[in-house]
């Protein structure tokens, strides 16, 4: 069997079993790493070696929990919810009710997007603003498969297509990497080329928000608040809300000047620090709680990134492309359909779209080629299959993130609730737009 299609399945098996998903990515990297030929010593040595890739990312996770943490001392989730709530009126009339739950999904969509392209700070803005979140949006009964949905399509079309923020840096690694395969194109063709494949993530949304999900959902009890009065607002005062914001501001400064999270986190945390909302006393443990809620989506960071290194030892991804070489035959509808189906295992595997793009990109160019797609078909299909996967991949921080801010209160489960939901709403219309993409282009 091939060691990419064993190591996947069997990391998605045991996490719909509910196994913890680092226990599911180490135990599908041994069986991957074995079945591609490599002994079990060379395997955990392979893993244990491509944990160091995402060091990075892990720290930089840690350290927006903590400032995540710092920024809700503030006041400032709670005004935005405030004034979201303002917006509607006071009146706890049914009408009203639903205006303000079209109202606050609005702002979470927005939130998700602009946390790409405007204001890329990724996912970062979700553990302030979804826990504070939680108590409107049982009291409203919104089915949080619904938000996660929302959420992650924020966190992914932004990047696919439009070419600022995190999608500069997505188009940026699919130009590069498809010259260096041996194919230049120009980077402005890269928005035209994803515009369709983006277009079945819309529908993806669309299907969760009007069919899927539109019925309220009970979460068990809810602690009573007045949602329409300025109540939850009284614990903040206006220069508490202007040193979150100058936070928010200095993080996001800093995050560009030095292309470092790391370091824009602690500059926000600082600000907030000298700004006196938080006491220096209770710093630490303030702190120490906020990198906890973000550290396991680190500790999954650095396990897919080991499984990833794995998975590239033992050389198998390539010989699934082979193997779909000799089933296509020539035929571009089935050679586009199998070279998505390849990316969304592997993105599903490792987690991340800007990774499957070098793997995929050095086999996929020439076989485009051979099989007479044009430039921007072939940047339509290289980009896609790198993003399928990235939703419902248990390893993606497009759904841990979702689940981070969800699951403050414990009732939202990883998988159930946003990975499986995710796969079926995005993926499979992803892959459809994309295959018409390619075949149209």
């Amino acid at each position: 069997m091939n060691a990419v299609i064993a190591a996947v399945f069997i990391m998605l098996i045991l996490s719909l079993l509910r196994v913890n998903v680092v226990l599911s990515l180490i135990i599908g990297a041994i069986v991957g790493g074995i079945t591609g030929g490599l002994s079990l010593t060379k395997t955990i040595e392979t893993f244990t070696a491509g944990l160091g890739n995402s060091a990075e990312v892990a720290v930089s996770y840690a350290l927006l929990g903590g400032f995540a943490v710092a920024i809700s001392k503030t006041g400032l989730p709670d005004a935005i919810v405030s004034l979201a709530l303002k917006l509607v009126g006071a009146n706890k009339a049914s009408h009203k009710k639903n205006y303000s739950k079209a109202l606050i999904l609005f702002i979470i969509l927005l939130m998700s997007c602009f946390s790409q392209n405007v204001i890329p700070i990724h996912i970062a803005f979700i553990p302030i603003l979804i826990p504070p979140l939680l108590k409107v949006l049982n009291e409203l009964q919104v089915d949080r498969r619904l938000v996660a949905s929302i959420i992650t399509f924020g966190l992914i079309t932004p990047y696919m297509w439009l070419p600022t923020g995190f999608g500069a840096i997505f188009h940026d690694i699919l130009q590069t990497n498809m010259a260096e395969a041996g194919l230049n194109v120009n980077k402005s063709d890269i928005p035209k080329a994803m515009m369709i494949p983006s277009l079945g993530m819309i529908v993806g949304l669309l299907i969760a928000v009007f069919f899927t999900y539109r019925k309220p959902r009970q979460y068990g009890e809810v602690k009573q608040i007045n949602l329409y009065t300025n109540e939850a607002a009284a614990a903040f005062t206006k220069r508490d809300i202007f040193f979150a914001v100058l936070a928010v501001v200095v993080a996001l400064a800093v995050q560009l000047t030095f292309d470092s999270m790391i370091f824009g986190a602690l500059a926000g945390i600082i600000t907030i620090y000298l700004s006196g909302s938080i006491q220096l006393k209770d710093s630490d443990v303030l702190l120490t709680e906020g990198m906890k809620m973000m550290a396991f989506i680190g500790f999954v960071m650095l396990t897919a990134s080991g499984f990833a290194n794995v998975i590239n030892e033992t050389g198998h991804v390539q010989l699934l492309v082979e193997k779909s070489v000799r089933l296509i035959d020539g035929n571009q509808g089935l050679g586009a359909f199998l070279m998505l189906l390849v990316g969304l295992l592997v993105t599903m595997g490792i987690g991340s779209s800007f990774s499957t793009v070098p793997i995929i990109a050095t086999i996929f160019v020439p076989l485009c080629i051979e099989l007479g797609f044009s430039p921007i078909a072939t940047i339509a299909i290289i980009g896609t299959a790198g993003a399928l996967g990235d939703a419902g991949s248990p390893a993606s921080d497009s759904t841990l993130g979702p689940t981070s801010g969800l699951n403050a209160d414990g009732k939202h489960n990883h998988i159930w609730d946003t990975c499986v939901p995710t796969f079926i709403h995005y993926n499979i219309p992803v892959i459809i737009f994309g295959w018409i993409a390619a075949m149209v282009l």
